[in-house]
């Protein structure tokens, strides 16, 4: 069984259809101990990083994140669920779960790379990724595969070490990282077709021992 973390941040009915798609039972929960006792996790979510961050703690769902990391279990953190796995978030001034070291930063409405050029924010559409390293969960997919992004903040890891990919939107920026049994990207994988479903199936398949390097 498969926990969708429902810490009221949208977007989770999208993610157990693609499950069920695969043939995974999966459950939308807040329930602290059906967390505990799932076989993996998956943390998506869409919103702002202090009312989800609000959320967690009155559901005491940081702390169960948190345990369900440590216990080895493997976690996945779609989008606002992987923003908030780092240490704070220039959205809202957040301080987060603190998981991975790092923050997450807001897209500058124009950056030196673009000549001076106004990036368009949110970043929406579709994009390219960039593998640096290999990874069980992202095993099979072609170099600079494309996936569907919505966001407007993105991650900025304190440990190069943690980054798996990469995207460029103005400059580089990592949409994908993992360390040991937990893997998150900023993209959303149940909306991005094939390529996002290559990712969930082997997440199903995965047994969080064959993470990153530490």
């Amino acid at each position: 069984m498969i926990a969708i973390i429902n810490y009221e941040a949208g977007n989770l009915t999208s993610v157990q259809r693609a499950l069920t798609h695969l043939g995974a039972a999966s459950v939308i929960t807040q329930d602290l101990g059906e967390i505990a006792q799932a076989e993996r996790v998956i943390f998506p979510g869409v919103g702002a990083a202090g009312a989800a961050m609000g959320s967690l703690r009155r559901l005491g769902l940081d702390e169960a994140l948190k345990d369900a990391v440590a216990s080895g279990r493997p976690v996945l953190g779609i989008c606002l669920g992987t923003q908030v796995i780092f240490e704070s978030s220039q959205e809202d001034l957040a301080s987060c779960l603190g998981i991975l070291p790092g923050q997450t930063v807001r897209f500058p409405l124009e950056h030196r790379d673009t000549g001076g050029a106004a990036l368009k924010v949110p970043h929406m559409g579709w994009n390219k990724v960039r593998w640096l390293k290999k990874h069980p969960v992202f095993a099979g997919l072609p170099q600079e595969a494309e996936f569907y992004f919505v966001h407007s903040f993105h991650p900025a890891p304190a440990r190069q070490a943690d980054v798996l990919g990469v995207t460029e939107y103005g400059y580089e920026f990592a949409s994908a990282v993992a360390r040991g049994n937990l893997v998150a990207v900023q993209f959303h994988p149940e909306k991005s077709g094939r390529p996002g479903l290559s990712i969930l199936r082997n997440f199903i398949a995965w047994d969080g021992k064959e993470g990153a390097d530490a």
